[in-house]
């Protein structure tokens, strides 16, 4: 596992410091990029990177602008899909990667249709991880109700009985180590404690707008790469409904749906990463 980063300059952001987790093999054939969710970072992936590279993949897990090790965006109207699609193509451009395949979680996945469902995608495996091309607006609102909230901890464990309460989608089987190795990558020492590892500012533009539903719809069904849905059983983002039509319309998902989790599955536990890793990258080489 490696710390790796770029500056880059792009005509609406400026000047950003991009930073990514990078596992297995950089001469690899296969690179696959891992990208997390509105409020989390590269890390997200480590347990499910490490098996991509033990499959012979070389795994960039990205931390999106504003997260993680990427620098903050001067004005925090840049926070949002498009600008982080035009961004990470750029990157995957600096590169040299004209063929990737992209794991994307949530808003993850919401950068992968903005990026796939256009021409000339350099996508050409997708796992699209609870997140469809529609999302009902009633589905965001708890995600605004504790994006809004400014913060602070008195300690790391506090972070962690935070992030039980407010992920508890991810999962009611995660292991105490999972738990606690994300409450220590997902918190920062701020202010004499500790707060959240993003930029306060990317809740402008989420809790600015009109509550609306998603619609992804017409760049989903352009996307002609194999795709993998994958659905928590009590997802409220990812309505049974809209699964389904994704397997019957653009580029016919398949769909795994992963009981005991909501949004969004962990990718974190061993049946979610031999399913999502053998899907992207074929199965580990016997020992």
């Amino acid at each position: 596992m490696r710390d790796e980063r770029l500056t880059l300059e792009t005509p609406q952001a400026g000047k950003v410091d991009l930073h990514w987790i990078e596992h297995g093999d950089p001469a690899a054939p296969q690179t696959v990029v891992c990208v997390h969710g509105l409020t989390r970072n590269g890390h997200d992936f480590d347990r499910i990177a490490a098996a991509m590279a033990l499959r012979g993949a070389r795994v960039l897990a990205v931390d999106v602008p504003g997260r993680g090790g990427s620098s903050w965006l001067a004005d925090p109207q840049h926070y949002a899909v498009p600008v982080y699609a035009d961004l990470l193509r750029r990157w995957l451009q600096a590169l040299g990667l004209d063929k990737v395949a992209w794991l994307g979680t949530s808003m993850g996945g919401l950068i992968a249709m903005e990026i796939a469902g256009r021409e000339h995608s350099p996508i050409e495996r997708l796992v699209l991880n609870d997140v469809g091309a529609f999302v009902p607006k009633e589905a965001l609102a708890p995600i605004g109700a504790y994006l809004g909230l400014d913060l602070k901890f008195p300690d790391v464990e506090a972070v962690e009985r935070h992030l039980r309460t407010i992920h508890a989608g991810f999962g009611r089987h995660l292991d105490d180590g999972f738990w606690r190795e994300l409450a220590r990558r997902s918190s920062r020492p701020a202010d004499g404690g500790w707060r959240m590892h993003y930029d306060p500012a990317i809740k402008q533009p989420f809790t600015q707008m009109e509550a609306a539903d998603i619609d992804q719809w017409p760049l989903y069904q352009a996307i002609t790469c194999p795709t993998l849905l994958v659905r928590g059983a009590e997802s409220p983002l990812l309505p049974v409904a809209v699964a389904q039509e994704m397997t019957r319309t653009g580029p016919k998902a398949e769909l795994v749906t992963f009981m005991d989790c909501g949004h969004a599955p962990s990718l974190a536990e061993p049946e979610q990463i031999e399913t999502v890793a053998d899907w992207l990258c074929g199965p580990e080489p016997a020992a």
